[in-house]
């Protein structure tokens, strides 16, 4: 059972800001759908202050002749620092509550927004805390259209130091590894 707080719609008391957004761009019709349809950087882990500049975002990279609203977004409850469980959102056409899912069996990292016709938008969510060259690198990655790495493999690129190696002085065989699968972030699509 909920408590009173959790079933209070929050309201975020300063504007929506400009969300750190990266979108992948549309695949050709009958490609496979990536991992991932980009990735967001929020400036903090507080969903009430983040979210609103965000979803008001991804609402505007819709198809323009059909703007349906998101009406749900599903986090993971460890990745943020309160967890309500609706949002309300003040935008230039409307005001709407957005309904907020938190579980502890989604992937660290992810974000999944449901537009009010079904459509989902899945999104890497790169910690509030990450170097801003780290940052940049991994929400390229991403949002590639190339790109078939989910969040895990995401968070483990941008945590594992560079050049780490074993007790006995030779390279970490899992940065051998993940530089081998397109490690490197930068460089990789530096070259295309």
């Amino acid at each position: 059972m909920w408590s009173t707080a959790e079933r209070r719609t929050a309201i975020s008391l300063s504007p929506p800001s400009t969300p750190r957004l990266l979108l992948r761009l549309a695949a050709p019709p009958g490609s496979a759908r990536a991992a991932l349809d980009g990735a967001w950087w929020p400036r903090s882990a507080d969903p009430v202050a983040e979210l609103p500049g965000l979803i008001l975002a991804l609402q505007d990279h819709g198809p323009s002749d059909d703007q349906r609203p998101i009406t749900h977004v599903l986090l993971r409850a460890d990745d943020w620092d309160s967890r309500p469980r609706r949002l309300r959102i003040d935008g230039p056409a409307d005001t709407r509550v957005v309904r907020l899912s938190w579980f502890d069996s989604l992937p660290t990292g992810l974000l999944t927004a449901i537009h009010a016709d079904g459509r989902r938008v899945d999104l890497f969510t790169v910690p509030a805390a990450t170097h801003r060259d780290g940052a940049e690198a991994s929400m390229e990655l991403a949002s590639h259209p190339d790109n078939f790495l989910h969040t895990p493999e995401l968070l483990a690129a941008l945590t594992s130091p560079p050049g780490r190696t074993d007790r006995a002085g030779a390279p970490d065989s899992s940065e051998s590894a993940w530089e081998s699968e397109g490690g490197r972030l930068r460089a990789e699509f530096a070259a295309r």
